[in-house]
């Protein structure tokens, strides 16, 4: 059996197709095939709050390739979510409908909320140790999602409007910040130690330039460190010297900003990269959906 999970980000879209593991009564999965396609819907959507017929057309491709894959594929179940670039763009819906009518993909438009509940969905935390604090950072191209977990229990979740290519394109605002460093401040208060957990292409890449073996957890030394070495280094120099891709070596500077400003306003020394997204949590989402169904 196969599912597939479609994520429509501001930045990239996402293709994971992911075979299911029945074992006794426990379900798994295991990723088949990920395809990522750097469409940068946020560009339209953050500066002129519409998809451009060119970014729409993009995307109905990108849907038609997907839709035919995961029919040679054979998934059997599936869930496609658009985040901030489809939430601020106008025409929105009316793409959404687009989508249905010549791909048949059902595709929903979520709420910063859903976004990080799909997110923390992946349940990372209890391969570390449930007994600790843990404050899930997702950074995207449109938003962040900020989940604060004690003992395996959710404490506080909310989505805020900072993102790399909203920073890059200066749509962020001062007001978006001092919320997000507020909602930090209260919730984390009362806990003595916070770990990080970080999600998202981003800090999946600072993770794999850390060097950092054997899972171990990238300290907030190393990622300022990592965020100097690169700033150090011009656009271009990235990407060929460094060898980022075009794509990642513009919002990886702003993502690195994020992660900061978050992990020290929550007092976090160290962060978890378990690389996994919002596809892994839509993928176990489907898994607790047809298996809570069937049990």
């Amino acid at each position: 059996m196969r599912y597939a999970a479609i994520d429509i980000g501001s930045n990239a879209v996402r293709l994971l197709i992911a075979d299911i593991v029945e074992n006794n009564r426990s379900v798994s999965f295991k990723k088949n095939t990920l395809i990522r396609v750097p469409l940068r819907l946020g560009d339209d959507a953050f500066l002129e709050h519409r998809l451009s017929d060119k970014k729409e057309t993009d995307l109905v491709k990108t849907m038609l390739a997907f839709r035919n894959l995961m029919d040679v594929y054979k998934v059997t179940d599936y869930m496609a979510y658009a985040t901030s670039a489809m939430r601020e763009a106008k025409n929105g819906q009316e793409i959404a409908k687009r989508i249905k009518d010549e791909t048949n993909i059902d595709l929903e438009i979520v709420q910063g909320q859903k976004e990080a509940g799909l997110i923390y969905a992946s349940r990372v935390e209890q391969n570390i140790d449930k007994g600790k604090n843990y404050l899930y950072i997702d950074v995207g191209g449109g938003s962040t999602e900020l989940s604060l977990f004690s003992a395996g229990e959710l404490w506080a979740s909310r989505s805020f409007n900072i993102g790399t290519i909203r920073m890059l394109d200066n749509q962020d605002t001062e007001e978006s910040w001092t919320e997000m460093k507020d909602f930090i401040r209260e919730n984390t208060r009362q806990f003595k130690l916070i770990a990080g957990i970080g999600t998202g292409g981003n800090i999946n890449k600072l993770y794999r330039l850390s060097e950092e073996k054997n899972n171990a957890p990238l300290s907030f030394g190393k990622l300022k460190s990592l965020y100097t070495y690169l700033n150090s280094f011009s656009l271009k120099d990235r990407i060929n010297v460094l060898g980022l891709n075009m794509d990642r070596a513009d919002v990886i500077i702003p993502a690195c900003e994020i992660y900061l400003t978050v992990m020290k306003c929550a007092n976090i020394k160290n962060i978890y990269v378990p690389t996994v997204g919002l596809v892994d949590g839509i993928i176990q989402t489907l898994i607790e959906k047809n298996y809570l169904k069937t049990s």
